[in-house]
């Protein structure tokens, strides 16, 4: 056996103890290949991956070893272009089936290396394996899949439920005689039917998605319409404006919420008896800051000393509070306008 047998790259400008103890010691399959694409040298980690030995690899032509599965198209496109481009790639994917490892994917990365004074010209090919990766990448992706499925679902029976809910409750109040308990059926209808109405207009299907405001607050209030104000005889409109944002679905369902309680709160106390009038919800951002507000055009209303707080107002606060926002209440003869304002994220300060 001759020192060249025993040592590939003694008379090569890579033969050193120290390059040679580097190739040995690198995690992924790893070879030098001169400007023929014979295999000069190959790592330990090559020679465990794809199942060969140094008698076997060394000296060959690569697309000649083992049975010829590296004879593939696209790694010949990808050292071709390495060659003759003289310049680095990385990253470069092709699948392929090895006979002794079975169907795998790889991530190749090659350059070109060049020395002074000499005419000797390598090529170092990395070879990584991505296929356990990809695999595991394609499970999460269908467990996402199934999830997202499943909160539809579940949000679309909630909705339902809460229909169907809010229907007993109409028909259980036309059963009662007591005004004070068909008014706190009548109050529980009107919350539900606000959480139903948000669910059903909350566009985000997962809680990571982000929600558009404006056509988000659109959508909500023409349902509020639909199922709150054409069922009165009272001509009373409601009509949004709203800037261009974007809020996490978990601060939409928020200032859905609220906003559904304010309009609701606005129909049943804003106008008088037999008349008629006007709701305006909008959704303002400025300087890190936003506002949600409220505003009719009734008659207005008066603090009563020592009145408890009605649901609606004490979710109301609760949800502001969840925002790290205040509320804000102006009413007068012209009006009610009921405000939430709250600074913005440093990093939507911009949006």
């Amino acid at each position: 056996m001759t020192s060249q047998e025993t040592n590939p790259l003694a008379d090569t400008a890579l033969g050193n103890a120290f390059t040679r103890a580097i190739i040995e010691t690198i995690g992924e399959p790893f070879l030098v290949l001169d400007s023929e694409l014979r295999i000069i040298v190959a790592s330990r980690s090559f020679y465990l991956k794809f199942k060969t030995t140094p008698t076997e690899t060394q000296g060959q032509l690569l697309y000649k070893i083992g049975n010829g599965e590296y004879d593939v198209e696209a790694l010949r496109h990808f050292l071709k272009n390495v060659i003759t481009e003289r310049s680095e790639m990385r990253n470069y994917k092709i699948a392929h089936d090895f006979i002794p490892i079975g169907q795998r994917t790889l991530l190749l990365s090659a350059r070109e290396v060049l020395y002074e004074n000499s005419n000797h010209r390598h090529i170092l090919l990395t070879i990584g394996d991505i296929t356990d990766q990809e695999a595991a990448d394609k499970a999460l992706e269908k467990i996402a899949e199934q999830k997202d499925l499943l909160i539809r679902e579940m949000k679309h029976r909630m909705a339902n439920s809460l229909q169907l809910i809010a229907s007993i409750l109409t028909l259980k109040s036309t059963t009662i005689d007591s005004p004070e308990a068909r008014r706190h059926l009548e109050d529980a209808r009107g919350h539900i039917m606000s959480i139903a109405t948000v669910e059903k207009y909350l566009a985000a299907p997962t809680m990571h998605e982000e929600v558009e405001v404006g056509p988000y607050l659109n959508d909500l209030c023409t349902g509020l319409s639909l199922s709150m104000i054409e069922t009165q005889v009272r001509p009373i409109s409601l009509t949004t404006r709203a800037d261009n944002a974007l809020v996490s679905s978990t601060e939409g369902i928020s200032l859905g919420l609220i906003t559904a309680e304010l309009v609701i709160n606005a129909l049943k106390h804003a106008f008088p008896p037999a008349s008629g009038g006007h709701i305006l919800v909008t959704y303002k951002r400025g300087k890190g800051v936003w506002q949600l507000a409220v505003a009719d055009d009734g008659a207005g209303f008066k603090e009563v000393v020592g009145k408890k707080e009605g649901l609606g107002t004490t979710i109301v606060q609760s949800l502001a509070t969840q925002l790290h926002a205040k509320v804000d209440i102006q009413t007068g003869k012209n009006g009610t306008t009921v405000s939430i304002n709250g600074a913005l994220p440093v990093s939507s300060a911009k949006t």
